[in-house]
């Protein structure tokens, strides 16, 4: 289903669709551009909707058959969320990664997308054009940076470990309380920013892992795979692998460059949960 050749291609499609609709109006929104959707902390703009229905044409002509998974056509028809435990190949696509900081006009974001079949993730793309970072994964041939193969590795010994955490507006109860056993000895946490980002940091290396209170498809699913075809690994707080085609993760759920990391980071969100 999916090849070098297509991997190519999507490449190509989310740059131009980014050069097109997504890079013209970053630094450049009018007020009647940005809208909330669910409040403050959940934006949608013109660029999102303009370039995830660009997206969604050429993906579909790419792999004639398939269907689209986007951020915004959930907002609009949450019952098409349903179609990632379908038969049908989707591309998931999240137009606009960070789209507070797009907002902002800060280079924190990203065009993320993913394809799965029934629930198992064959490849992932995500753009950050303001940091001329391309990331690309396929199921069984590694990750690569701008053409550059990517190993998560280990933390160095006796380095505390830097974890990006979900915001707390986005966290129930319990979840705050299980969050807060990351505050500890040895640990580094930092509120996270564009979802797809942190996962990128942790396939350089850059991050030693990250947890999220949310489950999401479309921030989750091109991350994921970059994360585990770099080496990392992936988990919910239940020990399960976080599923792309479940709307049911155990959560809170960490992604991490290696095991010994995700098994400390899960432990100490067990721990705090009670």
């Amino acid at each position: 289903m999916i090849d070098e050749e297509l991997v190519v291609a999507v490449e190509k499609a989310v740059r131009e669709v980014a050069a097109a609709e997504i890079v013209p109006r970053w630094r450049r929104l009018a007020a009647h551009e940005v809208i909330e959707k669910n409040g403050p902390h959940d934006l949608v703009t013109v660029a999102d909707r303009e370039a995830e229905a660009r997206l969604t044409e050429v993906l579909t002509a790419l792999l004639p058959g398939s269907v689209v998974v986007g951020e915004e056509a959930v907002h609009a028809d949450p019952a098409s969320y349903a179609a990632l435990a379908g038969d049908a190949p989707v591309w998931i696509v999240d137009p606009v990664d960070g789209t507070r900081q797009f907002v902002r006009g800060e280079d924190g974001f990203c065009t993320l997308v993913a394809l799965a079949h029934r629930g198992r993730l064959l490849g992932s793309w995500t753009y950050a054009p303001a940091r001329e970072q391309f990331a690309t994964a396929r199921l069984g041939h590694g990750a690569r940076l701008n053409g550059r193969v990517l190993t998560a590795g280990s933390p160095p010994p006796g380095a505390a470990l830097r974890v990006a955490v979900s915001h707390p507006d986005f966290t129930d109860d319990r979840q705050k309380r299980a969050l807060l056993g990351l505050w500890t000895e040895g640990v580094a946490p930092r509120a996270c920013g564009s979802a797809g980002l942190e996962y990128l940091a942790i396939a350089t290396g850059e991050l030693e892992a990250t947890v999220f209170s949310w489950d999401k498809a479309w921030d989750h699913a091109a991350g994921l795979l970059l994360v585990t075809e770099a080496g990392g690994v992936q988990r919910t707080v239940a020990g399960e692998p976080y599923r792309v085609d479940s709307d049911a993760n155990a959560l809170p759920f960490g992604a991490a460059g290696d095991e010994r990391t995700l098994e400390r980071i899960l432990s100490l969100l067990a721990g705090a949960a009670g």
